[in-house]
Formats: C-alpha cells, structure tokens, sequence
C-alpha cells in the first residue's frame, strides 16, 4: 500500500502541486543541480529559516530527486520571501526528523507527515 501511496503523491507533486507552486513569487523554493543534466532544478517545499540555516525534513528521503542531487553537488539557492539565497545542504539521517517537523510550519509539516514514508532531516547552510 505504501508503494501505491508514493506513487500517487508523487505524480500529484509532479504535476500538478510543484507547477503551480512554482509560479508562486513567495513560495520556497529548493534549486539543485541536476545530477545527470547539470541544469538548475526548482522544488517547491516548506521549512524554516533560523539564523543562518534553513531546515526542512525530505518525505521521501534519499528516493527523493532533489536529495540525489545535492549527494551529487551539495551547493544549493534556497528563495525565501522571494529572495534567493546560496547554500550548502547537508543531509541529516541521524537526526529525528518527526521531532524537527513538530519545529517547522505546519501546513507543510502536516503534509511531509501524512505523506512521508522516508523522512530525513536536511540543513542548508546559508552562505549570503
């Protein structure tokens, strides 16, 4: 059942959620590098900024495209509020991610929760 439930959430994300969410101009947005292509990849996701860091919890873990990409080339931009900000993201599997989400905003924490089969905490480091 879980695999039917991933694979329906994910088709949802892809598109129809992350299109739209996109578009946006305050939306979060995650930007890779493609690991395969080399070109900019934009996930829309929730998370929190503190200080200089920007946490956010994956729900698929390392099956998730984005995460594959940072394992190849962890220098990420993150835009918050519309602003773009640069970054190195560090993957967390040691960190309890059900305990972060309860510290991150809810309506996204409530969906990485409910969906989420693989959580994993990530931590961008701003650099700007």
């Amino acid at each position: 059942m879980t695999g039917v439930r991933d694979a329906v959430t994910h088709t949802v994300q892809k598109r129809i959620a992350n299109p739209v969410m996109r578009r946006l101009p305050f939306q979060t947005l995650l930007e890779t590098t493609g690991r395969r292509s080399g070109e900019p990849r934009r996930t829309p996701l929730g998370g929190k900024r503190i200080g200089d860091q920007f946490w956010f919890v994956s729900e698929f873990g390392e099956r998730s495209q984005y995460i594959r990409n940072i394992k190849a080339d962890p220098r990420v931009r993150v835009r918050l509020r519309g602003r773009w900000h640069s970054g190195v993201a560090h993957l967390l599997p040691d960190d309890d991610a059900r305990a972060r989400l309860r510290e991150l905003p809810i309506f996204n924490s409530f969906g990485v929760h409910t969906f989420g089969t693989e959580l994993l905490t990530v931590r961008v480091d701003l650099t700007d």
